[in-house]
């Protein structure tokens, strides 16, 4: 996927100190949703898995040098790559960056050979709810339903 200027794609890894400044955005926000801290959610997977020699891919959307988004996907299983971690910039909201990132994530999974992409986010979070639903991801939990019901909210595409 080319991204229009001045942004460009760079594909790295979770570890990359340049990732740093978002991870720690999306922590706050979990903690200020959700009322605990995110650390048991940001470190559940191992690094690797992020990495293309486990199936996985990071990735951050820079607006020069500096990172406005990023995102990443591990293996799920054979055909279905998991996306994670796909978070935008508070400043850089409300341009279209997310949809950016989940479709370079998209096209790298196909690269990667993957069929379907599964997810899930929180039921505090109703933008990333509508992002995934503007996206085209099928979602597999009731969408009348009170989001708080139902825990994780988990989406579905077929690539």
């Amino acid at each position: 996927m080319t991204v229009a200027p001045p942004f460009r794609l760079r594909h790295t890894t979770i570890t990359d100190p340049a990732a740093r400044p978002l991870l720690a955005e999306l922590e706050y926000e979990y903690v200020s949703r959700y009322g605990r801290s995110a650390d048991g959610e940001l470190t559940r997977y191992p690094a690797g898995q992020f990495t293309p020699d486990e199936g996985g891919a990071f990735l951050l959307l820079l607006d020069g040098d500096e990172p406005v988004a990023g995102g990443a996907f591990r293996r799920h299983d054979a055909e279905t790559a998991e996306l994670k971690r796909i978070w935008t910039s508070s400043a850089h909201r409300r341009r279209g960056l997310a949809r950016r990132v989940v479709a370079a994530l998209e096209a790298e999974a196909v690269r990667q050979g993957y069929r379907r992409v599964y997810l899930t986010t929180g039921p505090r979070q109703p933008e990333a709810r509508g992002l995934y639903l503007a996206c085209g991801y099928r979602p597999l939990f009731d969408l009348a339903a009170d989001p708080e019901t139902i825990g994780p909210l988990p989406f579905d595409k077929a690539l």
